[in-house]
């Protein structure tokens, strides 16, 4: 049972983190004719995080640079891009937008909002907290979290090939945040 959000004390302090995007990565998984699944990746990522003093005070947003994708085949990259799929001269980023978090302990949900061109449709988040630790080389302490969810890509307008690639596109975010100088 999760905590009321304007209760819940948090793990981490409070202030903005910054991301680490050498330790971070935004990752998908799609059914590919409906028998193996495809991986990929984007490798443009910005990402924000302000810990106020209680989860009702958090707040998440992060850019996602589309034409950033990377499945480890050029050829296959370069139609992801294309008009057919996500159609990056029409639509560069998608971005994210927290508009509720909650939990307690490791695990949290995190409710928001995703913009991929001209649509917005609600997203949520599992989150799972990672930890905190101190980086012996440079004395900065890490926040790590790992963050699951899907969309149904029919609901962004992006439903080229149904039947070749599946509707169901799995979200996987591997995040550091490195804390706020002087807390």
């Amino acid at each position: 049972m999760t905590n009321d959000i304007a209760t819940t004390a948090l793990p981490i302090a409070p202030g903005q983190w910054a991301l680490d995007p050498f330790h971070s990565a935004v990752s998908f998984t799609i059914r590919h004719l409906g028998i193996a699944k495809v991986r990929g990746r984007f490798n443009g990522v910005e990402a924000d995080l302000f810990v106020g003093e209680t989860a009702g005070d958090v707040r998440v947003t992060a850019t996602i640079d589309l034409a950033s994708v990377d499945t480890g085949n050029a050829d296959r990259d370069a139609h992801v891009r294309s008009a057919d799929l996500l159609d990056v001269e029409k639509r560069p980023t998608m971005t994210y937008r927290s508009t509720r978090v909650s939990g307690e302990g490791e695990d949290w949900v995190m409710e928001g909002e995703l913009t991929i061109g001209e649509v917005t449709r609600p997203v949520t988040l599992a989150v799972e907290f990672g930890g905190l630790v101190d980086v012996p080389m440079d004395g900065s302490r890490h926040a790590g979290f790992e963050a699951t969810g899907e969309i149904r890509r029919s609901e962004f307008g992006l439903d080229f090939a149904p039947g070749l690639l599946g509707e169901v596109v799995k979200i996987q975010l591997d995040m550091q945040f490195v804390e706020p100088a002087g807390v």
